[in-house]
């Protein structure tokens, strides 16, 4: 299994060196002779080496407008220039944005996207991969665009989810008890944290690390590619690696655009699509990887749940959970979901 995951990495690796080999090195007709304008809009940072979205897109525009001889020009409208997911996902429905990358906010305009962040869902990338590369990741992918005019490109990974916190080691639901952890403003996710014993508490990205700081909140969860670069290690003392939600993110592009190219554009644009996605994959699989040792180094006390503890944290879960989100979107998708996972689990 060990062996398998090199295998992996290295592969990921190799597509991320040559994409960029490939792209910075590609000549181009000039701007001003392009028939098409591309704009593509995320809120990260636009560092490529710390940030996946803004390699995944930084490699679509060199493929793309490479590859379609400079009949499309992409524009990158990075690090929040379009605004935050939300806003920048409503001005790609009404056109005056091109595409974007997006996680959390999809679930605003597609509710069925909550359909991933089931808790524990995946057991790991390499079945996420599968599953939404797959049947199921089609089926959601047509949904999405027949509720929203919005067309799925590729999905691409923001990563597994950890808790931290600031008060004692978590190793089983029962230490989460009395602890107050910020969340998204996501339902889904508040309703996963009191399953699990502690108090959800919704709290706007940029006054996090100050709400950890002063202790409004005890602890937090997110990805640990996110953690360092959101330096919560000089605010947190521990860090449970439980995986609690898979984070996707849905490249998405208005689909009347996508229709607007003509054929062989678009065969550019899904090509380029899919390949920029594996690259935001394995920048993500890299920075977590070494981001554990930088987080170790900064004097985090990282636990990994045993297999018997992971089932605990799995059993508080995932049921109430399950059982909100039918509720909220059609049981039976949520059902297909839960089977996909089990029958790629196997």
């Amino acid at each position: 299994m060990r062996k398998l995951r090199i295998k992996n990495l290295v592969v990921i690796f190799s597509v991320i060196a040559l994409v960029f080999a490939f792209s910075f090195n590609q000549d181009v007709m000039a701007q001003d002779e392009a028939e098409f304008t591309l704009k593509v809009a995320h809120a990260d940072s636009t560092d490529v080496y710390k940030s996946r979205k803004h390699a995944q897109v930084t490699a679509f525009k060199h493929l793309v407008e490479s590859k379609s001889g400079g009949r499309i020009n992409v524009e990158i409208l990075g690090g929040g220039a379009a605004g935050g997911e939300r806003e920048y996902v409503e001005s790609i429905m009404m056109g005056s944005i091109q595409a974007g990358v997006a996680s959390g906010a999809m679930a605003n305009f597609f509710p069925e996207a909550m359909v991933t962040q089931i808790p524990y869902l995946f057991p790991n990338a390499t079945v996420a991969w599968k599953v939404l590369d797959g049947e199921m990741g089609d089926k959601l992918s047509t949904m999405l665009k027949e509720k929203t005019g919005l067309r799925n490109l590729a999905f691409a990974e923001v990563g597994f989810r950890h808790f931290t916190n600031s008060k004692r080691p978590i190793k089983s639901p029962e230490d989460m008890e009395g602890l107050k952890f910020r969340v998204m403003e996501t339902p889904i996710y508040m309703k996963m944290v009191e399953a699990l014993g502690g108090n959800p508490t919704p709290i706007a990205w940029t006054e996090t690390y100050s709400a950890l700081q002063n202790g409004v909140v005890d602890g937090e969860e997110n990805p640990v590619s996110t953690i360092v670069f959101a330096n919560f290690a000089e605010v947190q003392d521990y860090l449970t690696l439980d995986g609690h939600v898979y984070g996707v993110d849905w490249f998405v592009m208005n689909n009347e655009f996508y229709n607007s190219l003509p054929s062989d554009l678009q065969r550019v644009v899904d090509q380029a699509a899919q390949v920029s996605s594996t690259v935001g994959r394995g920048l993500q699989q890299l920075n977590s990887s070494i981001g554990l040792e930088t987080l170790k180094k900064n004097g985090m006390e990282i636990y990994s749940p045993t297999p018997e503890e992971k089932e605990a944290f799995k059993e508080a879960a995932q049921e109430p959970v399950v059982e909100w989100l039918k509720d909220q979107i059609d049981p039976d998708l949520v059902d297909e979901m839960l089977n996909t996972v089990e029958e790629y689990s196997k």
